[in-house]
């Protein structure tokens, strides 16, 4: 019997939750919060222009060594994009490809996920929780036939 092979399309979360880059960083830091989420794809005319993170977020917040009030602070945030701060055209993975190839990718840019393209389209996204999954449901497996 033959290893399997595994895929990204097995293992990704499927139609992610994605923003446009106009979308403003508070919002996004909402939406990250609410859906327990540490990544979103940025979508323009549904193609994928780009990726933010929650660090990207906190770290676009300002410092507190700030000669600026607070309501000038809360002023210029509300109106900063994502567009102006996410990593544009991100290194994105196709659906067929092995979950080997896309830890490989993970582990050589440092990057905890990677958004699942088909064309230009954005059909999921890939982390080192879904690699983690797969890894236990695996061990479990073996386990449970020893």
């Amino acid at each position: 019997m033959g290893v399997r092979r595994h895929l990204v399309k097995d293992w990704m979360t499927p139609d992610p939750i994605s923003i446009g880059p106009n979308t403003t960083l508070p919002e996004a830091n909402r939406l990250m919060k609410e859906c327990s989420i540490r990544r979103l794809p940025v979508v323009d005319n549904g193609r994928l222009v780009g990726i933010v993170t929650l660090g990207d977020v906190r770290e676009a917040s300002p410092s507190t060594a700030t000669s600026l009030s607070i309501y000038e602070l809360n002023y210029l945030l509300a109106r900063l994009t994502v567009g102006e701060i996410m990593t544009r055209d991100p290194i994105s993975i196709a659906p067929e490809t092995s979950i080997e190839a896309a830890a490989r990718l993970m582990l050589e840019h440092k990057i905890g996920g990677l958004p699942v393209v088909d064309g230009t389209r954005v059909v999921g996204i890939i982390t080192e929780s879904d690699i983690f999954r797969l890894l236990v449901t695996e061990g479990e497996m073996r386990h449970s036939f020893a």
